[in-house]
């Protein structure tokens, strides 16, 4: 097996990116790792259109790591005033728990401070996703106490329960 490597997304991955975050988040698929909502949404986690949208954006960018060709990770960091927000994280289900989340997120750390001016990192995790908060809390962000309602899309995803929140977590540098 070759090591990971890194690099910005291209639109061409749009696709291959969509499809990694739908399987990793959604469906039977994504009960292979530790990160799945199945059991919480139905539905997309998000569509090519979308990853390309932020692919192209000069606020954001979506880095990937590569093993053996192929992309096994991905993850989003788009700048809002002095924060880089941290979203569309995802590893391969039957790859999670190897260490490539922690290289991933290190990596766009350090990109959004190569390449913008930002004070802190910024994400926001479904509230009922205990270990997903633990393993960030392990990568030093912090629980705000700031929640928001989990946003409605119909056309893409549908929650399973009523009254699912977010926890906006963040990082200061």
């Amino acid at each position: 097996m070759q090591p990971l490597s890194f690099r910005r997304a291209l639109v061409a991955d749009s696709s291959a990116i969509a499809s990694l975050a739908n399987a990793a988040y959604r469906g039977e698929t994504s009960r292979q790792g530790w990160t799945t909502e199945a059991d919480l949404l139905d539905g997309l986690r998000t569509t090519a259109a979308e990853v390309q949208r932020l692919i192209e954006s000069a606020d954001s960018g979506i880095l990937v790591a590569i093993r053996d060709g192929e992309i096994v990770a991905s993850v989003c960091v788009e700048l809002k005033g002095d924060a880089a927000h941290v979203g569309l994280f995802v590893v391969n289900p039957g790859m999670q728990g190897g260490g490539i989340g922690k290289q991933l997120l290190t990596y766009a750390e350090g990109y959004a401070q190569q390449h913008w001016p930002v004070r802190k990192f910024v994400m926001h995790v479904i509230t009922l996703r205990h270990e997903l908060i633990a393993f960030y809390e392990r990568r030093g962000y912090h629980r705000t106490g700031v929640f928001e309602t989990f946003p409605v899309n119909p056309e893409i995803w549908q929650p399973r329960l009523a009254g699912l929140q977010l926890e906006v977590l963040q990082k200061f540098i």
